[in-house]
């Protein structure tokens, strides 16, 4: 909330301070005075004076280093938050089905709480789906899978990759579902199911099924194993977590393709992205969230060390 103590010359000066420093950390240095005065339009002194009332308001702890410039010696995110009149930060990943996605929620709703930062979560599937909310700034971040977010990178989607949480972070393995325990690979004739709304599962099955003679059967994600079970397809790619995690039993096989092996290690990797020209953002959540301490709290959800909770 910005007090009427900020609505005026110098609290325009303390908010943009505060929106440039959220994106700092401990041991960076900031600009000269006189850069900041340039860039916002404000006197130097203005500038001296809202550099003082972050550090008496407790926001930052600044440290003159003579010709090296000044340092910041210590930070504390909410003050800066409140200052900086922002609200709450808004991401999107998939539906929490499983436990290495519950575990990855798990982790970055820590990452929030430790810095004291408002932040909320939606849930849905489809990476077009949470890739349309970002482009339209619905969201400050989602979270995809490095292959799908590197496929929307080179169709031209204004995004970039800011974090990767590593192998096996997003999922375990994508095998080959089938419908019939007799089969043990796509082969001509068979109905095989596609969820276009998901740029992991179009590329992983058309990779798969590259040179057959297959019809392919849309559906949404949540469609394919009924449809699988009710014997609607005949074959579909799966993440192999929610067969694990539910205990399901079905016939099922490794990929089988060069192609879609050779690209399935990345649809293992979750990522997190941001839209390019969305200001700011990127510095702030470097600073919120370890990808160190959300992978470690991920694996202890993994092995039942600790519930999720998200």
């Amino acid at each position: 909330m910005i007090n009427k103590e900020l609505l005026t010359k110098n609290g325009i000066a303390v908010l943009r301070l505060g929106r440039e420093f959220i994106s700092l950390k401990t041991g960076d240095r900031i600009e000269p005075i006189g850069n900041y005065s340039e860039k916002f339009g404000l006197g130097r002194g203005t500038i001296q004076s809202a550099l003082r009332f972050l550090e008496e308001m407790g926001a930052v702890k600044l440290e003159p280093k003579g010709h090296l410039g000044t340092f910041i010696k210590s930070i504390d995110y909410r003050k800066l938050w409140d200052v900086a009149g922002l609200g709450s930060i808004t991401g999107a990943m998939p539906l929490p089905y499983s436990k290495r996605y519950e575990g990855l929620a798990t982790g970055i709703y820590k990452a929030f709480e430790k810095a004291n930062i408002p932040f909320n979560m939606a849930y849905m599937r489809g990476g077009y789906k949470r890739l349309e909310g970002l482009e339209h700034m619905k969201y400050d971040f989602i979270i995809m899978s490095k292959l799908a977010a590197e496929i929307s990178i080179s169709s031209g989607y204004d995004i970039e990759i800011l974090l990767d949480f590593g192998d096996y972070s997003y999922v375990q393995d994508h095998k080959v579902l089938f419908a019939n325990p007799g089969y043990n690979e796509i082969t001509d004739g068979m109905k095989v199911a596609l969820d276009k709304s998901s740029p992991d599962h179009f590329i992983l099955t058309t990779s798969e099924c590259e040179g057959k003679k297959v019809d392919y059967v849309e559906l949404t994600y949540n469609q394919i194993l009924k449809s699988l079970q009710d014997g609607k397809v005949d074959a579909a790619v799966w993440n192999i977590d929610e067969i694990i995690d539910r205990n399901i039993k079905i016939s099922y096989c490794d990929l089988k393709s060069p192609k879609a092996i050779n690209i399935k290690a990345d649809d293992t990797r979750a990522v997190l992205v941001v839209k390019k020209s969305n200001w700011g953002i990127s510095g702030i959540l470097r600073n919120i969230i370890s990808k160190e301490d959300v992978c470690d709290i991920q694996k202890k959800v993994l092995i039942g060390e600790i519930l999720p909770t998200y």
